[in-house]
């Protein structure tokens, strides 16, 4: 088990929402991270679907980078989603 990858655990809870990171886990393969997750992490029927995801095969930005990372984007407002009139009708999005 030493020797076994570290994986991130994304469940769906329902149908049209969004993977929600909920834990990690270590299991010598993905299909079998599948099982444990569904083990571990949807005992009750939370789920509708599971990700998992070798932690080493993430890259991630620093927090430390935020403002070069993420200052270029204040200067573009029409990607803001305040422009925008959502229907109720499409729920969650």
């Amino acid at each position: 088990m030493q020797d076994w990858p570290l994986f991130e655990v994304f469940i769906r809870s329902q149908h049209g929402l969004s993977h929600k990171h909920v834990g990690s886990l270590h299991a010598p393969d993905a299909e079998t991270a599948i099982h444990y997750a569904r083990d571990v992490y949807t005992r009750r029927n939370e789920g509708v679907s599971i990700w998992v995801v070798k932690s080493a095969d993430i890259a991630a930005s620093s927090p430390g980078d935020k403002g070069p990372l993420f200052e270029p984007a204040n200067s573009k407002v029409y990607r803001h989603p305040t422009f925008y009139d959502i229907p109720k009708e499409v729920g969650h999005m």
